[in-house]
């Protein structure tokens, strides 16, 4: 039996889940933007330690009181990590923010990390201890299983991910417009080609803005006919020859394709 939390975070805009305290600006602007503080109220910066520093290298979804939603390739056995929630600006101590030990690394058994292309990058993370919901932390919602958005449709992407290629990484939360490239356009060959999958969402390619190094496995927040947001992708790759190149859109994975892995793994660890 899946546990009632995980059963009603599954159900798009549940009581408890994408209706954030402080309500996040949607101006439809050309380039990212900083968001207004604790918007994103789900959105984590997955971290892991170096010669005693800890270091922020990936994003990521609170999908429930101890679970975390990112990508498969932000994850190495070969480091330790933690998770900060309630963050905004990495420079200052931020009332309600909260650092959790991870206590286990789950990716989906199909991933393959020599075929990014292939798809089934995600990755679930048990935290050590359960958090507390407040203002500044709450569970995302995830869409109903199977949703497919349509072309054009708007979302935002949230992270600390550099502002540009080769650029610096912002302190400050980002956040910016996407539109969905649907899969016929994406697939085509001078687009993505056969390097996306029907288990992926492409949004961007405008060559204007995208995700960059440092959003991977963060979310792409897309708000439901209620109003409530949902995050329907998981921050995957872009094109090797930099972030905000035209014709090679953010790619995502599909987290609808996903829904009862989600709930199947928590249920089972």
């Amino acid at each position: 039996m899946i546990p009632l939390v995980v059963a009603v975070l599954l159900v798009a805009g549940a009581s408890g889940c994408g209706v954030p305290t402080y309500k996040p600006s949607v101006s439809r602007v050309v380039n990212g933007e900083e968001v207004v503080p604790h918007s994103w109220p789900w959105q984590v910066s997955l971290q892991y330690i170096y010669n005693g520093y800890w270091y922020h290298t990936c994003g990521g979804s609170l999908v429930a009181p101890n679970w975390v939603l990112t990508a498969a390739h932000c994850i190495s056995s070969s480091y330790t990590y933690r998770v900060m929630l309630g963050k905004h600006n990495f420079r200052e101590a931020e009332a309600g923010q909260k650092t959790i030990s991870v206590i286990k690394l789950i990716n989906h058994s199909k991933w393959n990390p020599n075929r990014l292309a292939a798809g089934f990058d995600i990755s679930l993370i048990k935290l050590e201890q359960s958090v507390e919901y407040s203002d500044t932390i709450q569970p995302a919602c995830l869409p109903p299983a199977g949703t497919i958005l349509a072309h054009n449709f708007g979302c935002y992407v949230t992270g600390w991910g550099n502002l540009q290629t080769n650029g610096p990484a912002p302190d400050r939360l980002q956040q910016g417009l996407l539109l969905v490239v649907d899969h016929a356009t994406c697939s085509q060959a001078d687009w993505w080609g056969r390097n996306v999958q029907t288990n992926m969402i492409c949004a961007g390619g405008d060559g204007i803005i995208s995700s960059c190094y440092g959003d991977s496995g963060g979310p792409l927040n897309c708000q439901n006919d209620q109003g409530a947001w949902e995050v329907h992708g998981v921050v995957s790759f872009g094109s090797s020859l930099g972030c905000n190149y035209y014709k090679k859109p953010s790619v995502f994975t599909r987290v609808s394709d996903f829904n009862s892995w989600i709930s199947t793994t928590i249920a089972s660890n």
